[in-house]
């Protein structure tokens, strides 16, 4: 009778963890020079990204974020926000991304019950901390997003502008290897009964999702949604469900991307125009 061989790992074979940081590895390496457009207002390369990704992973670490620890951010499509999707479970902590559509009352719930430890925060949603900062228990420091030259004055503890603290940043980070399982990042559900419904996802989870869902999205040979031709622009809310995580798909293959950050109709009609976007997701809520 013929026996089955069962073959298994040498004892000294690297157990190869799944990390975020393991997307941000093709991208950068074969596309370096494509862009990532910020509406009408700048543009970088892949290889820029790759060194702001490490000048943020540097100023939260330089504020004291450690491994553990919720940075919870408030903003549009932005690459910012694209930054923080990497750098931000890269280093250990935990990406809180807020439903600034949120009530305030709720989204004070949301950042106590995921116990924020630093937030950062787009000029435009100032008010609403500011008027809550009382409420809010475990925030220790802000950090400012904004678009102009020179930032909103504010009541809140902040540490500065992302800008500045970027530019002050060093350019490299040595991102440690750690369990695959650990909580990547982290939001909260709408529409359901009581109080928001908090949610997790590992670094596994998401490095899983992103590898089915550029599977999933180029398998059909007549009609592919994505590919490494493609120009991906998000009409979906990053802080939901990370835009379907279609932000960590197109940097895994290196493609154009357009972010629009605040939702204008015609700026997403002139967007669309002249960067010939041929793939985007649409936020949907049903009611019943």
């Amino acid at each position: 009778m013929a026996q089955t061989r069962i073959l298994k790992p040498a004892d000294n074979a690297h157990q190869y963890p799944l990390l975020i940081k393991q997307l941000l590895l093709s991208g950068p390496r074969y596309s370096p020079d494509q862009e990532i457009v910020y509406a009408n207002r700048s543009k970088y390369t892949y290889t820029d990204l790759v060194e702001r990704i490490n000048q943020l992973a540097n100023a939260l670490t330089d504020a004291g974020v450690k491994p553990g620890d919720t940075v919870a951010v408030m903003d549009w499509d932005t690459p910012r926000y694209l930054e923080c999707f990497f750098a931000i479970p890269m280093i250990g902590a935990v990406l809180h991304t807020v439903n600034v559509r949120l009530s305030p009352e709720q989204i004070v719930y949301t950042m106590n019950h995921a116990e924020d430890d630093v937030v950062m925060v787009h000029d435009d949603f100032l008010p609403i901390l500011e008027g809550v900062k009382d409420e809010i228990n475990t925030v220790k420091h802000y950090i400012q997003l904004s678009d102009e030259a020179q930032a909103k004055t504010t009541s809140l503890p902040s540490l500065g502008e992302y800008e500045h603290l970027l530019a002050k940043a060093a350019k490299t980070f040595d991102f440690p290897d750690f369990d695959e399982n650990s909580i990547a990042t982290t939001f909260y559900t709408t529409g359901t009964t009581g109080n928001p419904k908090g949610v997790f996802f590992s670094h596994r989870q998401l490095v899983l999702h992103t590898l089915a869902m550029t599977g999933s999205l180029s398998a059909y040979d007549e009609m592919p949604l994505l590919r490494s031709s493609s120009v991906y622009m998000p009409v979906t809310p990053m802080f939901h469900v990370h835009a379907w995580g279609v932000p960590y798909a197109a940097t895994m293959l290196g493609i154009k991307q357009v972010y629009p950050g605040r939702y204008e109709p015609e700026l997403l009609v002139d967007l669309l125009k002249e960067h010939k976007v041929t793939f985007s997701t649409v936020y949907q809520r049903s009611c019943r």
